[in-house]
């Protein structure tokens, strides 16, 4: 079948009898454009084709997206209302569903308090089911515990964007200049197995001469490639970009009129990096100091630069600081607001980015707008036609939740579009509090370990069964587009909330027909916040290849590029970063001697909760494992393919080695995209960093043995 693609349509894409449907990818932040094909007489979806003249990822696609359609008809698809009795989970209708729920949340607030009933939200669902989790929650429910599983994901680069920005977006320039960079400096970021669409500008780039700089303790891919590759000891990842920066003042490379005109804090940031020689910094991290001096004379002397980090830097109990210093690194070379130039961060799931802009987070608002503004309260309780008194309070992050379920002052729970029995840390505390609850609501389309525990599970569509908007890793703002009717009796989430907010006696609240709808609301709703959606409509989103936030107005082109002439601070300045090395949350001891941390592999997604459905990419990657070098092994009689038994303070498991050179040899890594006793969240750290809450995954001290 031959593939051709112009401006003005797709052709010879699609056999006779088949249509074409353009929508994007559900998985990571690339949100990679795809055309999916539909037979036009049953309505069943049959493939998928890239999309080649979107500009973002010019018709590349990963093994999960090229594979994302065949969980839209899977056989495992939950497609009617079930509620758990006598252990059973038992098909019931849409009424009996309903009301059972709204009797048990009145019930357990009429007893408790509306707080007792908590929100669990997630961001691979679109900016208008993510805005309406916010007024479900605080409007539908009354209740101020509402926080979502982007806390695991992104929450760490959101705050060291806020503190040295004063905005959070998660990528300051488009994705197709990086094509221009001379040099990427890339922190904590496989890209290539978890964003594998983007290496393709890292390539065109290095074409043109581009330097390749990596920091992970492992040769990732993209390491093996790279001009130097930083193997830093997991958690110490400020330690070495106060390193860097020690580097870049003392060799001259810092530019002073940009750093002067732009910048605040640049004495106390040199006073603070002044002990980080090389050596020091060597000693924390364990990179040779050749290489610290090697790198920073590379991105030093570039006219252009990129620094981008992801998961490795950000799940730690500092992350926040973490990326302050990376940042850092970019403001002293004068690259944020610079063609080709400046930092971000690679989102993990589909709308990480819009997903924790408008209201999801247990102290946001939408429009980014913060819960403890008085202004921003009015503003909103006036778009919902509240009063400002009945707005809920802020509550706690995702994980403190669980200690809240643990104390009984949260008894309920609604679940959607998350798996946190598997994706949250200490994962055997998160299930017990599961169990505790008195009442638990989970909205899925497929049977996840989560939702397991529920009492009433409730069948949700697909992300190919409904429309609406997402935003990309780069700020942009696309469509999402219905590929068929919803399978069985599934319903939008967006129509089950407002369904419970009717039993709830808050129907007049969630009027909605549709999500365009929920959309035009929702724009109204982040007017003048500092993420501005007012401006994008959904003829524009068509019209332009998506529009990219802040948009204030109609008649405003998008912001590509932030920060072209000022930050958004009070003083218009940046805040540089200032080194005070903390030791991550758990170090290493007598008794758990090495370092336990954990990432993805190309061919799952988070959880792994569609992905190890599908059975090409379980046959790529069936079942985790431990990989550790082969020096690291041998002290334990291990070769590969042993089995071998890691135990940590919160939990054990058992798994199979892999022996690999390409890892530091006092690191082991698991990926985490299975459950239950294969689940390496079992072993993993919830010390949570101070700003962001974000647990410590890729932190923890554990123990081997030959299992």
């Amino acid at each position: 079948m031959s593939q051709f693609v112009t401006k003005e349509g797709v052709k010879n894409l699609h056999k006779p009898g088949e249509e074409l449907i353009t929508t994007h990818c559900c998985y990571c932040g690339m949100q990679c454009a795809m055309h999916i094909r539909v037979e036009k007489k049953t309505g069943k979806v049959v493939g998928v084709e890239p999309r080649y003249d979107w500009p973002v990822t010019n018709g590349k696609m990963c093994p999960k997206g090229v594979t994302a359609y065949q969980t839209i008809e899977h056989p495992d698809r939950i497609t009617k209302p079930l509620i758990k009795r006598n252990g059973e989970f038992t098909a019931v209708s849409w009424d009996e569903a309903l009301n059972y729920i709204a009797e048990n949340f009145q019930r357990i607030q009429r007893e408790h308090g509306k707080d007792a009933v908590s929100v669990f939200g997630g961001v691979s669902m679109t900016n208008e089911k993510c805005y309406l989790v916010g007024k479900y929650a605080r409007v539908g429910l009354g209740t101020r515990y509402i926080d979502y599983n982007g806390r695991f994901c992104m929450s760490s680069a959101a705050g060291g964007m806020l503190k040295t920005f004063g905005i959070d977006r998660g990528m300051t320039l488009p994705v197709p200049e990086l094509e221009h960079t001379d040099c990427f400096f890339l922190a904590g970021t496989n890209s290539a197995e978890c964003h594998p669409t983007s290496t393709q500008w890292l390539w065109k780039a290095k074409d043109k001469g581009a330097k390749i700089i990596v920091v992970d303790p492992r040769e990732i891919p993209i390491a093996r490639v790279a001009d130097v590759h930083l193997d830093l000891k997991p958690g110490t990842d400020s330690a070495l970009a106060a390193g860097m920066i020690h580097l870049l003042i003392r060799e001259g490379y810092v530019d002073h009129e940009y750093v002067q005109a732009r910048c605040n804090n640049f004495e106390e940031l040199k006073a603070s990096v002044e002990h980080c020689t090389p050596e020091y910094t060597s000693v924390i991290t364990g990179v040779a100091v050749e290489k610290l001096i090697k790198a920073a004379h590379i991105y030093g002397q570039s006219p252009r630069s990129v620094v981008m980090f992801a998961r490795g830097a950000e799940q730690q109990s500092k992350g926040v600081d973490n990326v302050q210093m990376y940042i850092t690194m970019s403001l002293l070379r004068g690259m944020i607001g610079k063609f080709a130039s400046g930092c971000g961060t690679f989102t993990g799931q589909g709308n990480g980015q819009g997903g924790r802009e408008h209201g999801q987070k247990a102290d946001l608002l939408p429009g980014y707008r913060k819960l403890t503004d008085p202004k921003a309260v009015e503003y909103v309780s006036g778009v919902w036609g509240i009063d400002p008194k009945d707005m809920p309070k802020p509550g706690v992050s995702a994980y403190e939740m669980f200690d809240l379920m643990h104390s009984g002052e949260i008894r309920a729970l609604h679940l959607m579009c998350s798996n946190p029995a598997v994706s949250a840390p200490n994962a055997n505390y998160v299930n017990a509090a599961f169990e505790k609850l008195d009442f638990m609501v989970v909205s899925d389309f497929f049977m996840s370990e989560s939702a397991e525990h529920a009492d009433v599970v409730l069948p949700a569509t697909s992300w190919a069964e409904d429309e609406g908007t997402t935003t990309n890793l780069e700020g942009r703002v696309i469509r999402i587009r219905k590929v068929r009717d919803p399978i069985g009796e599934s319903k939008s989430d967006w129509e089950i909330m407002s369904l419970i907010a009717e039993r709830m006696g808050k129907g007049k609240f969630f009027p909605y027909e549709n999500a365009l709808e929920i959309f035009n609301e929702f724009r109204v709703a982040t007017k003048g916040g500092p993420a501005d959606y007012y401006g994008i409509t959904w003829e524009r989103i068509d019209k332009e290849d998506g529009v990219f936030w802040p948009c204030p107005s109609e008649d405003h082109p998008g912001t590509p590029n932030m920060f072209r002439e000022k930050f958004n601070t009070p003083d218009g300045k940046a805040n540089l970063g200032i080194f005070n090395w903390r030791e991550p949350g758990e170090i290493q001891s007598e008794e758990y001697p090495l370092v336990l941390t954990t990432g993805r592999v190309v061919f799952h997604y988070l959880s792994g909760n569609q992905t190890r459905r599908v059975d090409f990419l379980m046959e790529q990657c069936p079942l985790p494992y431990a990989e550790m070098h082969p020096e690291l092994a041998a002290q334990y009689n291990l070769t590969n393919g042993s089995k071998v038994k890691l135990t940590t303070r919160r939990g054990h498991m058992t798994v199979d080695v892999r022996l690999t050179k390409t890892i530091r040899k006092d690191t082991i890594f698991i990926p985490y995209h299975w459950g239950k006793e294969l689940s390496v969240n079992q072993l993993t750290n919830p010390a949570l960093d101070p700003i962001s809450r974000m647990p410590e995954f890729k932190v923890c001290a554990v123990k081997i043995e030959k299992a």
